[in-house]
């Protein structure tokens, strides 16, 4: 009876052990603080707007940063050369998810890692490069959000010419440096077929070849501009602009920046809520979930913005009606 009473006791200890074990686990996951890495190819991240747009993501994720998240920023300043470094230190930390922006730096993570959960937040096409398998299962430790940039060139096309109803020759600045040339350049291709004018392509290595670039430019009597996304134009952008309105060259872009740096118009998905919906992705991993399983999005949010400061400089009239499409006017 004893014995028999003895072997009950240690049956319900066990049986609650087994059943107090999870929460116990549950409960200090709970009480975690998660270390962040954060991986930017601009410097002044920290206290950017974009950065705001993420930590207000991980808030409405219930995750506020020095309670149960803490961010570590590294920042290439421009140097893209510095952000397979800087992932690798993020890696040496020992970061339970690292956020890359742009497609440098998630290229820069995943090289640096094969295990740490990545999150993408501005990335064109990560199929292309590599990064995930397809963008329904990712398959391995990078997921996020897609900028799909390339699926936007028609669009810009079509905007520029109804600011340049003239417009008969248009050129496309293209960063040599960047992976997935042949599919952007396809796509620019087919939307100036789609609208009737030729086209011609610039290629620059880096910064230094910007001024031969609208050069060339000029010479061969462009009368519009698209600027495909890159970093390296991003990181450029008040150059870019000085080049073309020094140029007289009415240009479009791939991000609000661009625009707000003095050139003429952009049309791109909002970085800002790109960057919010990045928390999103990390909340979901810091729960559990795996990354291969989590699915690249893509946009959901997209503006128009145009600068009439630039277009009364290069003396041109933007329609009411592509006015009233604006999600910003910078007067």
């Amino acid at each position: 009876m004893r014995s028999d009473s003895i072997i009950s006791r240690r049956t319900l200890i066990a049986s609650l052990a087994a059943i107090l074990a999870p929460l116990a686990a549950e409960a200090q996951q709970a009480g975690r603080v998660w270390r962040i890495g954060h991986l930017s190819a601009t410097s002044g991240m920290v206290d950017s707007e974009a950065m705001a747009a993420f930590r207000q993501g991980l808030r409405e994720q219930g995750l506020i940063e020095g309670q149960h998240v803490a961010i570590d920023y590294r920042a290439a300043e421009g140097r893209l050369e510095r952000l397979p470094m800087l992932a690798a230190a993020l890696v040496a930390l020992n970061a339970d998810v690292i956020v890359a922006g742009v497609a440098q730096a998630a290229t820069a993570a995943r090289q640096a890692t094969g295990v740490i959960p990545i999150v993408m937040v501005v990335v064109g096409d990560p199929v292309g490069l590599g990064l995930v398998a397809n963008l329904a299962r990712p398959g391995g430790n990078v997921t996020g959000l897609s900028n799909v940039s390339v699926a936007l060139i028609g669009k810009q096309v079509q905007f520029l010419t109804e600011a340049v109803p003239s417009l008969s020759r248009l050129a496309a600045l293209w960063h040599a440096g960047h992976i997935g040339r042949s599919e952007r350049v396809r796509e620019v291709e087919n939307a100036a077929r789609a609208v009737g004018v030729r086209l011609d392509v610039f290629d620059v290595q880096g910064p230094d070849g910007l001024e031969a670039a609208f050069a060339a430019m000029v010479r061969q009597r462009a009368e519009g501009l698209v600027v495909i996304n890159d970093a390296m134009f991003f990181l450029n952008a008040a150059r870019i602009a000085e080049f073309a309105a020094r140029s007289r060259i009415p240009a479009i872009y791939g991000a609000r920046l661009h625009a707000e740096a003095g050139g003429l118009m952009a049309y791109a998905p909002s970085f800002l809520d790109l960057n919010r919906r990045a928390a999103g992705y990390v909340a979901k991993i810091v729960k559990g979930a795996k990354p291969a399983d989590l699915p690249v999005e893509e946009p959901t949010k997209f503006e128009l913005v145009i600068n009439l400061k630039t277009a009364k400089a290069l003396g041109l009239t933007i329609p009411q009606s592509l006015l009233l499409r604006a999600d910003q006017v910078i007067q």
